[in-house]
Order: structure tokens, then sequence, then C-alpha cells
């Protein structure tokens, strides 16, 4: 059988059968926020203890966590499932290299905040928003699915992790705007992005909003929560914070962060995910090239494997 899927002007196309494609992005759930929270949070301290605590500077650190956010990243677009250490390394280099992009555009070469060496902070939002909605036109133009839980082909998982890898940079200017240039400092700063957070949660059980849209505003949201709850973890008591340090508040996100990682990879051994219908043009109903290992199901062509048995249960959105 093949199912409907929508063309222009609301014209219904039929998806082909072409078998299934395993899936290499993780549903979204309270599980992922945990983990992307820990994440992002780790990203603003390890950026600091970088390029603050062990003086190697901006441009320096910006140049290694790059690097280090090219190879994870290259590793995971090659990659045939979802593997959760894998995910979570990229999306950990993505909001390591958003705070040093974020810094050095907004303060130049200088590390105090009122270093203005930079292009500053509205200049700084203006720009990121501006390069995310380009990536967002260019991803709308090319046909690509816009569910975050669906996207199975190559081009489609690099325009993801170039709207993660711009949204995390743009948080983290967020989250300075609201810790330096408002009266609400790290501490207040946290707990107005928690209180937005479940907001954006209770608009998603009770509105009609678009999920894409309520994903994409929660995942830029949650870079600002992190920065100002890494800012309150680490900054000296008498800065309004709890005094742990870049180093001891980083490890301590570290285990968190491996310990729920191990969470979820548990998690998948007891219920993996199940596989997505081969992919196809959004726009135009055409096939697409997957990216994930490919299996076909019951009633398709004898001379290809079947779908292993999945026990998972598809998440509800």
């Amino acid at each position: 059988m093949s199912s409907p899927v929508s063309g222009y002007a609301g014209v219904q196309l039929r998806e082909p059968d072409l078998g299934h494609v395993l899936r290499k992005l993780p549903h979204v759930t309270v599980l992922f926020w945990v983990l992307k929270t820990i994440a992002v949070t780790l990203g603003e301290t390890g950026g600091d203890l970088f390029g603050i605590t062990l003086e190697i500077g901006y441009v320096t650190t910006a140049a290694l966590f790059l690097l280090f956010f090219l190879m994870v990243v290259g590793l995971q677009v090659r990659a045939k499932r979802f593997h959760p250490a894998l995910f979570w390394a990229v999306v950990l280099s993505t909001s390591m290299v958003g705070t040093e992009i974020s810094d050095f555009a907004n303060r130049g070469f200088g590390h105090a905040s009122d270093d203005t060496g930079g292009i500053g902070y509205i200049w700084g939002g203006v720009i990121l928003t501006s390069l995310l909605a380009i990536v967002f036109l260019v991803w709308w133009r090319t046909g690509q699915t816009y569910d975050v839980e669906n996207i199975a082909t190559r081009k489609g998982e690099i325009l993801y992790w170039l709207a993660i890898l711009i949204s995390n940079t743009l948080g983290t200017s967020s989250g300075d705007v609201l810790a330096h240039e408002t009266p609400l400092g790290f501490r207040g700063a946290f707990f107005v992005m928690s209180g937005i957070m479940l907001l954006l949660l209770a608009a998603h059980y009770l509105t009609s909003i678009n999920g894409t849209v309520l994903f994409w505003v929660a995942f830029v949201l949650t870079r600002p929560l992190g920065a100002a709850g890494g800012d309150y973890l680490v900054k000296p008591v008498d800065e309004d914070g709890l005094g742990w340090g870049t180093r001891w508040g980083s490890v301590a996100l570290v285990s968190l962060l491996i310990g729920f990682i191990a969470l979820q990879a548990v998690a998948l051994r007891r219920h993996p995910l199940a596989p997505l219908p081969a992919p196809v043009n959004r726009l135009t109903g055409e096939p697409q090239r997957p990216n994930g290992q490919l299996v076909t199901g019951p009633g398709q062509s004898p001379n290809q494997p079947s779908i292993p048995h999945l026990s998972g249960r598809e998440h509800r959105r």
C-alpha cells in the first residue's frame, strides 16, 4: 500500500512503498530535553574552562571545538543508525563551539562582560537569527521533512545539524543578554528561562501550535537556560553563583551527561526505535536517497532482508 503526502497547493501525492530505514535521530521525550539541557550547560562551563580558566583564548578554543564538531558530526552523518553517545557528542560540540563563537562575536578578543571589541549582543543576535532563517528556508526549498524525529536523508541531517549549531550559538548570546544586560543576573535568568520552558511545555499539550515550531523555540531557549545555569553553577558566591568553578562544575556535568546517555542506551536496548518509511520529497513526493541502514518489511522483495524485530512503540507527538 502507498500513503498520501501533500505536495504543492495541497495536491495529494502518493508515497511509494520503498522499504524502511533505521532511525538516526532520537524521539523528542523528557529524557531528550534533560540530556540537551545538561549538554548545553556543559558547553557553557567547558567553553569557559578552556577559553578563560586555562587562558587558551576564544579563537584557539573555538578552533579546537570546531575540529571536534567536524569530526563527530562527520561520524554521525555517516552512521547507519542512532548511537546515543555519538549523537550527544555532536550536540555538546555545537554548544561548545557556539559558546566561543558567541563570546568572540559579542566581546571580541577580551573575556570580560564589558569588553566592546566585538559586534555586540544586538547585532550578533540579528546575524544569527538571519542565518537560522536562511537554513530553514533552504530546508523548505529542498523538500526535506520538518519532522525532527523522522529525518532520513543526508541533506536533511546536515541541515538539522546546521540549525542546531546556529540555534545553540544564538541561545548563548540570548543567555548572555539576560545575565549581563538585565538586572536578573545568573540566578534570575536561570529561573526566568525555566519558567518559559514550562510555558512551552504547556503550549505543546494545551494548544494547537505547530510542534515543529515549539521544538525549535525550545531548542534555542534551552541554550540560554544552560548558559544561565552553567554561570550560576561556576561563578563565585559573591557574584551570585554557587562557586563550583569551571573545573568542578564541568566534571559534575560530564558525570551527569554520561549517566543519562547510559540510561538512554539501556532504554533503547529494551525498546529499539521503530524504522521509518523510506524518505520522499515533501514537496514533490519523489523518492529520496536514505541516509540510514535500509530494511524491508513483509510482502516486499524476498531477496532483501526483513525488518528486524523491534519492540519499541512509536513516540506520540
